[in-house]
């Protein structure tokens, strides 16, 4: 048993890695600034260093999956200020800590620093080609990634890096910030329209399955790696084609799906390679786009009494 703190534990991919992670039998806590009801929540903003630093006084870790950070390309442009102190000063703060106490850190970087790359996104991608991030939200987790690098280097710290691709799934809510599967959910069941956005693709992964691949990593560390963990590489589908599956289980009006060009300032599309994830950490997706999002449609009626 492995005594685990997740940041961003009362988030949407927190909230499921935590279960996930304590159905191994696992001593996990979970560090946030939403409330919680669990009694091994412990409140703490990982951009206020005095904060952490008690927090890691009182406790000891062996593993520490820092998930905590703003979430979104628009959210951080409306609050870059928020953005940078929590996914670039948090993580330095987090950093920092590892020196001092030595836990091993997975730390949860995005797909979004592939950038303008349109190719098979492997992780060696960033070694070989110059990228350009399109977004605040994806240069913040490309910094965050080469912190981790460097403190490595420097201190001999040991960080597994992950770049997750399309989560999505139950315990996450609509917010206009959210991924495009809970905007079109919610949007759907609420009668309202929403933005389809033509010409790009995507591979989206059910939050059961991506967080089972997640706390794999605890059971196989291999520090100083870095994974892609999404759903299966033939499971692309356009945003059209999505915008299709979401009105077909939520049984609501086509009219509701408003067609524009590409957007501007993000990924076009995310051709993805899972294998390092299936070959160290045996990442094994089961549920499909039509099922998950199925799930997750059941799941939004309950939460929002629709």
């Amino acid at each position: 048993m492995a005594v685990i703190l997740v940041t961003g534990g009362r988030g949407f991919i927190g909230t499921n890695l935590t279960q996930e992670l304590r159905s191994r039998g696992n001593e996990v806590w979970t560090c946030d600034l939403l409330q919680g009801e669990d009694p091994q929540y412990l409140k703490a903003d990982t951009g206020v260093y005095q904060q952490m630093d008690a927090l890691f006084k009182q406790h000891r870790f062996d593993y520490v999956y820092h998930l905590a950070a703003e979430y979104g390309r628009w959210n951080g442009e409306d609050h870059y200020e928020n953005l940078w102190r929590t996914n670039v000063i948090g993580t330095k703060n987090v950093l920092r800590l590892q020196e001092q106490h030595r836990f091993r850190m997975i730390f949860f970087s995005s797909a979004e620093v592939y950038g303008d790359y349109d190719d098979l996104m492997a992780e060696d991608v960033m070694e070989r080609i110059p990228i350009k991030q399109m977004n605040d939200y994806a240069i913040s987790k490309w910094a965050g990634e080469l912190q981790c690098l460097n403190h490595a280097a420097m201190f001999g710290t040991e960080t597994v890096r992950v770049r997750p691709v399309g989560c999505y799934g139950p315990h996450e809510y609509y917010s206009p910030y959210r991924g495009v599967i809970p905007i079109f959910v919610y949007s759907a069941l609420t009668g309202k329209n929403f933005t389809v956005y033509r010409g790009h693709k995507r591979i989206f992964d059910y939050v059961e399955d991506t967080c089972r691949t997640f706390a794999n990593i605890s059971e196989n560390f291999i520090p100083g790696e870095v994974y892609n963990v999404g759903g299966r590489e033939e499971w692309v589908v356009s945003i059209e084609e999505l915008a299709d599956i979401v009105l077909e289980a939520t049984g609501a009006s086509p009219r509701l799906a408003e067609y524009k060009g590409e957007e501007g300032f993000t990924t076009r599309v995310k051709i993805v390679d899972f294998s390092k994830a299936r070959r160290d950490l045996k990442h094994d997706p089961g549920v499909d786009i039509r099922e998950g999002v199925r799930r997750y449609v059941a799941w939004a009626r309950k939460v929002y009494d629709l």
